[in-house]
């Protein structure tokens, strides 16, 4: 499968350049056999294959979740349903479960569908919701591109969701801040934006896990931010206030989402919370037979728990 193409020798260092490298490093076999099991399930349609999460920085997939990202280009074509489309278009991204064997292992993979042109606009600063480029400002590997064209747009829209991402934090930031104070902002800030199962100590560890990355990329972010206008610290605190409210509001309506396309949804709910917050849910059978009133009283009672924040 063909990937992004790095930068020429002697380039000078920017933040396009960092992210080309980086989305083009290669990955264990593996996961690319995951990924081209991914990329055949919607064919043609497949325009690129994502890799994001926990199992990049890693490199491990035993008793794990891969987190893949499918571009598409359009969402009935990619799925031949009217109402898979819709949810697509309405709530993206649509998310799947997949498992590929590899090698005697089970891969278990996780599959986020989303249109090139939604990655686009997500990993900018126009819209509302902070999940992309809260996601992909973080390491990214770019496992398959349909063509340069599809690897330079991406490229391009993640370089911008490492912009966005920096430019919300840094009016919350202190005045004199170094990388590891405007990241650690920027992850405390996206993480109380999504109903999340991680503790508060969770930005400090993830700025930890990549530090030299974040020390090299930051002085980049910063020149490709100059000339941008600088918001006040009133504006940037609204600007929080409404992108909690529609995280929060839109993470409990993809978890309902997810009980139509997401097979195991609610054992991997439950995993996951256990995995981060210790928190053990037991999954029953009628809840299996009704996911969407399960979903709903499961998120109810892990709330009062303090599994969400």
């Amino acid at each position: 499968m063909s990937q992004a193409g790095p930068s020429a020798p002697g380039d000078p260092p920017t933040l396009a350049g960092f992210i080309r490298q980086e989305l083009s490093k290669p990955q264990p076999p593996a996961i690319m056999a995951a990924a081209q099991a991914a990329k055949e399930r919607f064919g043609e349609q497949a325009l690129a294959v994502l890799f994001y999460g926990s199992c990049l920085r890693t490199g491990q997939v035993a008793d794990q979740i891969l987190d893949f990202y499918i571009i598409v280009d359009d969402y009935r074509s990619a799925y031949g349903s009217g109402l898979l489309a819709a949810a697509n278009r309405l709530l993206p991204p649509n998310v799947f479960y997949a498992e590929t064997r590899f090698n005697q292992t089970t891969i278990r993979t996780k599959i986020a569908v989303l249109s090139l042109q939604d990655f686009i606009d997500r990993a900018g600063p126009r819209r509302l919701n902070i999940s992309i480029w809260a996601r992909f400002s973080q390491p990214a590997a770019l496992l398959y591109a349909a063509n340069l064209a599809v690897s330079e747009s991406l490229a391009a829209a993640v370089a911008e969701a490492a912009k966005t991402m920096v430019c919300a934090a840094l009016p919350l930031t202190p005045e004199i801040a170094g990388p590891k104070e405007v990241w650690q902002k920027a992850f405390e800030l996206t993480y109380s934006a999504e109903l999340r199962s991680e503790g508060s100590g969770k930005a400090a560890e993830l700025y930890g896990l990549d530090k030299e990355r974040y020390d090299a990329i930051t002085p980049l972010v910063f020149k490709a931010l100059e000339g941008t206008p600088s918001i006040s610290l009133g504006t940037a605190r609204r600007r929080w206030l409404w992108r909690r409210a529609n995280g929060k509001t839109v993470s409990f309506l993809r978890l309902v989402k997810a009980a139509f396309t997401f097979d195991g949804g609610v054992d991997y709910l439950a995993w996951k919370i256990k995995r981060h917050s210790g928190v053990e849910v037991e999954i029953r059978p009628w809840q299996r037979r009704h996911p969407i009133l399960a979903g709903f009283l499961l998120f109810l009672r892990l709330r009062l728990k303090g599994a969400f924040r």
